[in-house]
């Protein structure tokens, strides 16, 4: 015979009325491993932790680019209509992202890392909420119409590979140096790219050398037609990154300026990425004036412009 239904119902009540307790350890998590009203073993803790501080990528994408203020929380039934996500689990993973925000934005270090050791959180998870804190720190735009077809995995993407390379932890260590900090030096330095403008002739030979065996014959007269267009608007990006403006419209930039164009040409993704190989192996291997320095500015460049332009492009 079963228990009675009002012996489970006392009893799911419990686990309720002790879960309510425990989430208020969860808000630091640190003090969760230090209590002792709780009896849990590490795996269950650790699961617990995990799961609280889960979010959804859909519910994610909504939040990059807004204020994570009280006010913004207020239209979260917006957010949970158009995600189909439950509005109290909007609210708990909106509450979690300002949470980790606020703790993390003005600590020395590597987003991850301090999200990790703060939170006790896997490695994945720890890299979104990198990922949410970077583009808001940054100011990234990311809410324009343009922009709404990147899911909010593909930003996940570009973002962690501009912390990589553009931030000044990509040639420094150490607990001073952030990765929500970008390596100004390094940003005023691509402005020495233009003088690539006045080899335009000889890099696209290069390329198109390179291309036309693994190319269409239309394929390659489009790029023979229209290559100027293209390697301007990547040293003119790259020119422009110094000012505060032009790289928060770094997204935006690379969907007008070459995201659009080859996809009103036929473009599809794999000869997006033969194009920029070549077009990164063929700086490379130019005889130009100042050329290691030109080369390490152009290669550190294009290892984030190659990575976000593959991951945004969707035909």
């Amino acid at each position: 015979m079963g228990a009675p239904i009002d012996l489970i119902a006392s009893d799911v009540l419990d686990h309720y009325r002790t879960y309510s307790l425990i989430e208020l350890y969860l808000h630091a998590p640190t003090k969760l491993m230090e209590q002792s009203c709780f009896q849990l073993e590490t795996h269950t803790r650790d699961l617990i932790i995990e799961k609280y501080y889960s979010i959804d990528d859909v519910v994610a994408r909504e939040i990059l680019g807004k204020k994570l203020t009280s006010r913004y929380r207020k239209d979260l039934d917006e957010v949970a209509e158009k995600t189909c996500v439950k509005l109290k689990s909007c609210r708990r993973q909106f509450d979690n992202v300002k949470r980790i925000f606020k703790a993390v934005e003005e600590l020395p270090g590597t987003l991850t890392n301090n999200i990790k050791h703060l939170f006790f959180i896997s490695n994945d998870l720890a890299k979104k909420y990198a990922c949410i804190v970077f583009l808001a720190c940054l100011r990234f735009e990311t809410t324009k119409k343009k922009l709404q077809y990147l899911s909010f995995d593909d930003l996940l993407t570009c973002s962690h590979a501009i912390m990589i390379y553009w931030t000044y932890t990509y040639q420094h260590t150490g607990p001073e140096y952030y990765d929500t900090e970008m390596d100004k030096e390094f940003l005023l330095d691509l402005r020495e790219l233009r003088c690539l403008l006045d080899k335009e002739k000889e890099i696209k030979h290069l390329v198109c050398f390179r291309l036309k065996p693994v190319l269409l014959e239309r394929a390659f007269h489009e790029l023979d037609n229209n290559f100027r267009s293209y390697w301007r608007a990547l040293i003119t990006i790259a020119c422009n990154l110094h000012r505060n403006r032009e790289l928060r419209d770094l997204f935006v930039d690379l969907c007008e300026k070459l995201i659009d164009p080859w996809r009103q040409n036929g473009w599809n993704r794999e000869q997006v990425n033969k194009f920029l190989a070549s077009i990164t192996q063929s700086v490379l291997d130019l005889e130009i004036s100042r050329d290691q320095e030109t080369r390490c500015l152009w290669d550190r460049y294009m290892q984030v412009i190659t990575i976000c332009l593959d991951r945004m492009y969707h035909i």
